[in-house]
């Protein structure tokens, strides 16, 4: 993606005694931007369950789906109840 930006004299001075282009410049300062934010941002913990173990093995798709068919029914029948 290609944009157009007006860049201010004291980039372009920064960027010469630098040795760096005006276009690594800006790259650099916005990964390192992006990267800062991504820290900043916290992440709610993921949940964690105890299961009674594997069901199913999920690499088998029908398995998968008779057994998710199978605790449906088991749902549907306990909510009646």
């Amino acid at each position: 993606m290609k944009t157009t930006l007006n860049i201010i004299t004291e980039v372009k001075r920064v960027a010469a005694c630098q040795g760096r282009t005006v276009f690594r410049m800006v790259a650099v300062a916005l990964r390192l931007l992006l990267r800062s934010r991504r820290k900043q941002e916290t992440r709610p913990a993921l949940p964690s369950f105890h299961s009674c173990g594997v069901l199913v093995d999920i690499a088998d798709r029908d398995a998968l789906y008779h057994t998710m068919e199978g605790l449906y029914a088991i749902e549907k029948r306990t909510q009646h109840l």
